[in-house]
Order: C-alpha cells, then sequence, then structure tokens
C-alpha cells in the first residue's frame, strides 16, 4: 500500500490557491492496555530520560485556511497521548507532547524543525500535518523519526526516516520522491463504485490552474482503466461557470461526480446541481471532506449532500460498534471535549498515529532507542492499529508494483443517522473485507 499524496496534495494546493496488498496483520495495543514491565530505565536516548519521552508535532493551527485544516490530526494524537499516560504510559515513562505551528508555511515549517529537534530535543515526531515540510531534509539529516505523519506533500514518499501513515513501498532513499519523481495509485476506488453502484460514466470537475489540472488527470486514467466513460469539465478558476458544465454532464449521462477543487468550488458544484434539478447515483469527496461539520457546510444541497461518498484506508470514526473506534471516542469525549461535534477523518488519524509510535517504543522495553523504533517500523510485518488501519507497512520494492491488493472504508452522509443529526455510514463490507486487487497507475510528483 502507498501514500495516498496524490489526492492531498492536489486538493490541498487548489484550497492554498483558493486562499491566497494482503498480508498477516500485527495487532497495536490500545492506550487501555497495561504498559510493559521491567527495571529501570536509562536515559537510553535524545528525548528520552527514565521518566520522561519528548514527542513532538508540527501543525498549522494559524494557517491562512484557517485553524481546522491541518489541525485535526494534533486533537487525535493528544487524546491518545493523555489516555496513555493515565494509564502508566510506556514502560514506565509518560509521553511530553509538544506541538509547534508552521502557519502552513514553508520556512516556518523549517524553524518548527530546528525548535523541536535543536531546542526541544524530541525523540520522535507523531501526528504531523505539515502542508510545506521544508524541514523535512533537516529532520532527516537527523535521524528523528517522524512516524504515521499526513501525506500532504511529498516528503514521506522521499526521506527514509520519515514514515506516513499510510505506508510505502517507495525507495525513499532521499532523492527524488517515489521512484524517480513518479508516484503510484491504486483505482479500487472507482473499482467499488462499479461493483456497488453500477456507475458506468463518470464526470471529473476541476479547476484550469495546475495541481487542480495533473490531480483531474490521474483521476480521469484511473477511471478509465475501470472501464468508465469520462466526461471532464474544466471550470475558470477566476469565472466560474458550473451551470453550463452541470447541464452537459446531465446531458451526456453521469452518474457519478469526481472533483479536484477545494470546499467552495465543491459547494458551488452541488448548489448548481440542486438548481437544474441533476442528480448522480454519487457524488464522490476525498477524505478531508468527511467531517462532522459537512452536513451544516452542505445544508442547502439536501440532493447533492445524501449522494456524497467519502473513502479511505482508516475506519469510519462513527463506527463505534468497532472497539478501537469506541475507544477513541471515548478518549476524545473525556481529553478533547471541546472537539465534539468537530471529528474528522484527521482525528482518527491523528491517534493512529500516536499509537504506531506508541507500539513501536512499547517493542523498545527499557531501552528505548530511535534505531529500535525504526526497526519496528521497517519489519515485513503488516500493521494496523488494533484494526484502526488497513493493514501496511514499509516493505520497499526496488520497481513500482504493477498491482497492489488494498482495502478501503467506504462512507455515505445520510441525514437520518446520528439520531436525525446527520452523519458518514459506513457501506457495504467494512475495512477488513472491502478488499480489491487493482492497477498501480502512474503519476507526476510534481
Amino acid at each position: 500500500m502507498r501514500a495516498r499524496s496524490l489526492v492531498v496534495t492536489a486538493a490541498l494546493s487548489v484550497l492554498v490557491l483558493a486562499a491566497c496488498g494482503s498480508r498477516v496483520s500485527n495487532q497495536g495495543t490500545p492506550p487501555s492496555s497495561p504498559s510493559q514491565g521491567g527495571g529501570a530505565n536509562p536515559a537510553s536516548d535524545i528525548g528520552v530520560t527514565a521518566n520522561d519521552i519528548k514527542v513532538g508535532t508540527i501543525i498549522g493551527l494559524t494557517s491562512p485556511l484557517g485553524p481546522t485544516t491541518f489541525s485535526g490530526s494534533l486533537y487525535g494524537a493528544k487524546a491518545y497521548f493523555d489516555a496513555l499516560n493515565a494509564a502508566g504510559g510506556v514502560n514506565g515513562r509518560k509521553v511530553t507532547f509538544v506541538q509547534c505551528d508552521d502557519h502552513g508555511s514553508g520556512p516556518d515549517n523549517a524553524a518548527c524543525v530546528r525548535k523541536l529537534v535543536d531546542d526541544q530535543k524530541v525523540f520522535a515526531l507523531a501526528g504531523v500535518a505539515a502542508f510545506n515540510y521544508d524541514g523535512a531534509p533537516y529532520l532527516n539529516s537527523k535521524g528523528v523519526p517522524d512516524i504515521g505523519g499526513q501525506p500532504i506533500n511529498n516528503a514521506y514518499d522521499q526521506y527514509p526516516h520519515l514514515y506516513s501513515l499510510y505506508g510505502s513501498y517507495y525507495p525513499r532513499d532521499g532523492s527524488r520522491p517515489g521512484y524517480g519523481g513518479t508516484l503510484y495509485a491504486g483505482t479500487e476506488n472507482y473499482r467499488w463504485l462499479k461493483e456497488n453502484l453500477s456507475t458506468t460514466t463518470a464526470g471529473v470537475v476541476y479547476y484550469n490552474i495546475a495541481p487542480s489540472q495533473r490531480y483531474a488527470k490521474s483521476v480521469a486514467d484511473g477511471l478509465r482503466r475501470e472501464g468508465y466513460t469520462v466526461v471532464e469539465k474544466e471550470i475558470n478558476f477566476g469565472l466560474p461557470n458550473f451551470d453550463a458544465a452541470v447541464l452537459d454532464m446531465r446531458a451526456r449521462g453521469v452518474d457519478v461526480i469526481f472533483d479536484a477543487m477545494e470546499d467552495n468550488g465543491n459547494l458551488s458544484l452541488c448548489k448548481s446541481m440542486q438548481a437544474q434539478g441533476f442528480t448522480v447515483k454519487a457524488k464522490v469527496t476525498t477524505s478531508q471532506g468527511w467531517t462532522d461539520t459537512f452536513g451544516k457546510t452542505f445544508a442547502d444541497t439536501s440532493g447533492c449532500r445524501n449522494a456524497t461518498y467519502a473513502t479511505s484506508w482508516t475506519r469510519n470514526y462513527n463506527d463505534t460498534n468497532n472497539p478501537a473506534v469506541a475507544k477513541f471516542r471515548e478518549a476524545m469525549t473525556k481529553y478533547q471535549p471541546a472537539r465534539e461535534g468537530q471529528l474528522n477523518m484527521w482525528t482518527l488519524e491523528g491517534y493512529a498515529s500516536a499509537a504506531w509510535l506508541t507500539d513501536a517504543m512499547k517493542s523498545c522495553g527499557a531501552n528505548l532507542t530511535r534505531v529500535c523504533v525504526e526497526s519496528f517500523m521497517n519489519q515485513p510485518q503488516d500493521y494496523n492499529g488494533d484494526g484502526l488501519l488497513a493493514p501496511r507497512n514499509f516493505t520497499k520494492s526496488p520497481t513500482p508494483p504493477p498491482n497492489d491488493h488494498n482495502c478501503i472504508e467506504v462512507v455515505r452522509w445520510q441525514d437520518s443517522a446520528n439520531g436525525g443529526k446527520g452523519g458518514w455510514v459506513t457501506q457495504g463490507k467494512d475495512l477488513d473485507t472491502n478488499c480489491f486487487d487493482v492497477p498501480n497507475l502512474p503519476y507526476p510528483a510534481e
């Protein structure tokens, strides 16, 4: 399983412009599990004392995109570490979690990295959501592991000490991202829609700007590979005319829509669809749109809202029937109560990032070192975060695999869910069994 940089990078690049494989699973350890016992703890590495482990994170709380775009993972990681400390920590050591706001800026990100590494002397990073990860080369040069970060840009596809939340088979040798500047994506999302909703004709709506165009092309390529008829509609970013695009898609029998736009573009598209009486089987958003506030944002577009689907390689944060998700929700309620009603997929993934780092640290016993943590991360066995994640690892492949085995969670917004408050409901099979053998298709890193 490779990183999902394709979706995140493209969608967030547009936002910035608008603002300015099946394997045996290694079960994770939930925060309520007892920590490993042992003798006295040594001060075994930078950021590690007998009683404390200092862990850092970088997020963009004051980025031009507002306080929520790059902060969800922070709250999830905080909740995990608070629950962990309440349960005794890691081999008797408590985790001190320090954060740095990079404002979504490359230079400020580099400054955050130096502050955390040189001044705070953190042992590792977790829950990172950095739009411009300019500090990645320095972090990597210092051998500081960044575990389970959001692959918003290509840094996690490039540097060996950076471990994306989604796993990777790329060389990650410090040179160009992926394979010489080429990344790969599977077609499992399109396969699911075709098999479960019988969709055949896909509309791809995008802006006339490079990041949006690149992402739209990759989506269109994947759809065609899965046998779809594709209708591509380019929108003038400065003078958008959604009505013309909607009328043409309706006339050409489009039954599923993908887009490469930010929330404002999505909302304008949905409003136009409603005004023109155009309905589809599915309107697909990225996992960034998978939020508690989605219903409120799209309050005036009920038809489009209730046809909106999202996919991820992480379990639905509303699926409290799953024990691991229930633990996450309990931790959030207890330690981050202000986030109630503001959860999103990145919150759960920040929690999973902290869990991954913790499981790696617990594997080391009393002699906690960065080398030991990275040995855990690089083991060939899959990791699934106690069931929160589809299985993934960092086993490198010297050449791009032509195919992959990917498991996904699929959800749809339903106004009737959550006692009528609305929410995301898992569709069909869950993450454990909703798996596909699909082709890997190339796309450029930049």
